[in-house]
């Protein structure tokens, strides 16, 4: 990767720091199950979300590597929503330890955007209102240009849209129950 520069030292909180905004704990996902088992994830996490920098947990591996170790999908989903809803620490994934390093250098970087003045979207700018609805919605899965029209048309707003019941999204032509998934 261009651009990056790396010094080796001892961190007291996380595995790796970026640009002093980032502290990353890394875990492959045999790593994570076993230190919810002995309740070291939780100090862990506890400490990362004290520190001063902006903690971050990078789980890495497939389900397949969870498997041999026997933990309860339940109590893994308990530790991610405690560390996640509760300590307000993001959780990314990564398959690799390459993906793993790729994802700190893309989040720094996307961490020094915005506190240089945002994050700019690139490519099309719709002028006017019901452009930028379009637009919006089109960003949808499954929902291309006539379906954001007709969604629109119907319910006036995106807002009204997003609250709509399922039986009146359905209601709309070209919106059946296959397409709600």
């Amino acid at each position: 990767m261009e651009d990056v520069s790396l010094d080796i030292r001892r961190l007291p909180v996380g595995d790796y720091q970026a640009d002093d905004r980032l502290l990353f704990e890394r875990k492959t996902l045999g790593d994570f199950a076993i230190s919810v088992i002995d309740g070291n994830f939780f100090r862990q996490m506890t400490k990362l979300a004290i520190a001063p920098l902006k903690g971050v947990l990078i789980l890495e591996g497939s389900s397949r590597d969870l498997q041999r170790i026997g933990v309860r999908r339940e109590a893994l989903q308990g530790a991610l929503i405690a560390t996640s809803m509760t300590l307000g620490i993001p959780v990314l994934r990564s398959m690799e330890p390459g993906e793993t390093a790729r994802l700190m250098v893309y989040a720094a970087r996307q961490i020094k955007l915005a506190a240089a003045g945002g994050l700019h979207r690139s490519g099309y700018r719709p002028k006017g209102k019901r452009k930028r609805q379009l637009y919006i919605l089109q960003g949808l899965p499954g929902v291309g240009p006539k379906r954001a029209a007709r969604l629109l048309d119907r319910f006036g707003s995106i807002q009204d849209i997003i609250n709509a019941s399922l039986e009146k999204l359905t209601s709309v032509n070209g919106i059946g129950q296959s397409t709600k998934h």
